[in-house]
């Protein structure tokens, strides 16, 4: 399985971007439509919205239209409210003696966009790894200010922003972790994540973030794929949350341990996720280093260095493999790292989808397709039979088609 990543370099949304989006554009149609429904909003309504949370953001995301052509699936799209839901993994944490910000981002590298932006939108200077053509899931502006994401483990869906948008406003208007974490507690997010802020200094929050709850202010180092406690067994038993989260805590306990063995570790399990063939690999390591105004793309044998006085435009070529490499701490080895997921089961999505269909997560809104839950249900009892797994993105993918959970 192969992602090239461009590194792309462009002060203002120009002939770039433009055939950036020429070329993801029809994937992300095809997306987006396919998930849509007679209760999403229309391109009034998404407009209104991005006006009333992210004013600043306006003109250029009307510039950003112009550039996509008059397509009103593509002006609705680009204004990031109420996106479908989507899943990802990743893994991040903070060492302030050095300021460092290390991460990884866990997700299908088929679904991945590959774009590491260089920009100044708005008068800012912004390096971040793109997704949905214009957002961010990971990045840094020239005020020092770092922002990283991780998914929350939590199946609500309610309105709001597609994270990547909002982190897209953060790092375009924020300089200070006050002035980020409020717009993290202003701005709605249609899902839960993790968000880790970091300045030059090292000092840092971690700010929680979920539709149906205020958001929650932290000064944890690191975080994974959950929000103090288990929400979704099966979802935590797969991505193995709670051991990576232990295996962050160990490394953070050791004092001896250097920023460069911390980044190391993460190209290594427990971190680093090689389910590529099941939607949930790790597509790369970014390590950012806000007081050299430096960030770094890794991988196994690979090192993309970039910063703000010397980008370099180019593409990489990564090459992804489902080999182990196993990392561990002076406490713990990696490989004996255990959790007790209540409620998780051997075959935890087969059991799970079995819910689906028996009405008994959601009945009301699952009665109308129930047909397709049975039908999940025999691809994934044939695939079981057959010794094999069952794409995990490809389960998430159906509980978005029965509607969000009311908030």
């Amino acid at each position: 399985m192969n992602l090239d990543i461009h590194s792309i370099s462009e002060k203002k949304p120009g002939k770039k971007w433009q055939k950036l989006f020429q070329k993801h554009w029809p994937a992300y149609k095809g997306w987006y439509l396919s998930k849509m429904n007679a209760n999403s909003p229309d391109l009034k309504t998404c407009r209104a919205q991005l006006k009333k949370y992210m004013p600043e953001f306006y003109p250029t995301y009307l510039h950003l239209c112009k550039l996509a052509g008059p397509d009103p699936v593509a002006h609705r799209f680009l204004t990031g409210y109420q996106p479908p839901a989507y899943i990802s993994g990743c893994a991040q944490i903070v060492s302030e003696k050095e300021a460092q910000l290390v991460r990884n981002y866990d997700f299908d590298p088929n679904l991945s966009e590959g774009t590491l932006l260089q920009s100044a939108w708005n008068g800012r200077s912004v390096i971040a790894m793109g997704d949905c053509l214009i957002g961010v899931v990971d990045g840094m502006n020239d005020s020092g200010l770092v922002v990283s994401l991780t998914f929350g483990g939590r199946k609500v869906v309610g309105v709001g922003f597609g994270i990547p948008f909002i982190l897209r406003y953060v790092m375009e208007y924020c300089t200070t972790l006050t002035e980020a974490v409020a717009a993290l507690e202003r701005i709605p997010s249609h899902m839960s994540y993790n968000i880790m802020l970091m300045n030059k200094q090292g000092e840092h929050n971690l700010v929680q973030l979920a539709p149906d709850r205020a958001p929650v202010v932290t000064d944890l180092s690191a975080s994974t794929n959950h929000q103090g406690v288990v929400d979704w067994p099966e979802h935590a038993a797969f991505t193995k949350t709670i051991e990576r989260e232990l295996y962050l805590h160990e490394m953070l306990a050791q004092d001896e341990r250097t920023s460069e063995q911390i980044a190391d570790a993460f190209l290594k399990a427990p971190l680093f996720n090689r389910k590529y063939s099941q939607g949930f690999g790790t597509i790369y390591t970014a390590v950012y280093q806000p007081k050299e105004g430096a960030m770094e793309l890794r991988w196994p044998g690979i090192r993309l260095r970039q910063t703000f006085d010397n980008f370099q435009e180019g593409v990489t070529a990564v090459s992804y493999s489902e080999r182990i490499e196993v990392s561990t701490t002076n406490a713990i080895p990696a490989d004996q790292l255990q959790a007790d997921y209540t409620g998780a089961v051997e075959n935890y999505w087969t059991e799970y989808g079995r819910s689906w269909a028996n009405h008994e997560h959601n009945a009301e809104s699952l009665h109308s397709i129930s047909a397709r839950i049975q039908e999940l249900l025999a691809q994934m009892d044939s695939v079981s039979k057959a010794g094999e797994t069952y794409p995990w993105q490809e389960v998430a993918d159906a509980w978005i088609k029965v509607g969000s959970e009311k908030v």
